[in-house]
């Protein structure tokens, strides 16, 4: 699947838009940082649903912001909106983040670079 035919595209557009934002805030946020946001976001928004229980949250001030955007967007969609599951919302939590790693290649703050004109 790739974006054209993502039914849940838009779900990928929520999460960039606070992405977008928590750069605009922090000046620190790096692409690696915004990864590492990312990637405790999906533990998090798993342990809403009960699962991802051993597990940590990473526990960083550059990625908070990060993490309570994922967590919201991702309760106000998952079994919500257009049958989208928690699994399908982990999907494009790491779609968004292949895409931050992809651009971070031409910068540290490149993914920020590339979306801040179109979100």
């Amino acid at each position: 699947m790739d974006y054209t035919d993502d039914i849940h595209l838009d779900v990928c557009q929520n999460i960039e838009v606070g992405l977008k934002i928590e750069y605009e805030r922090n000046p620190k946020l790096t692409d690696t940082l915004c990864v590492f946001g990312l990637d405790n976001a999906a533990i998090a928004i798993k342990q809403e649903f009960g699962f991802a229980k051993g597990q940590k949250i990473a526990s960083h001030p550059d990625i908070e912001g990060i993490i309570k955007h994922c967590v919201e967007v991702g309760l106000l969609r998952i079994g919500k909106m257009n049958d989208l599951t928690l699994k399908e919302y982990l999907v494009r939590l790491e779609k968004v983040k292949k895409s931050v790693k992809r651009h971070s290649a031409y910068g540290i703050r490149g993914y920020y670079d590339f979306i801040k004109n179109f979100m």
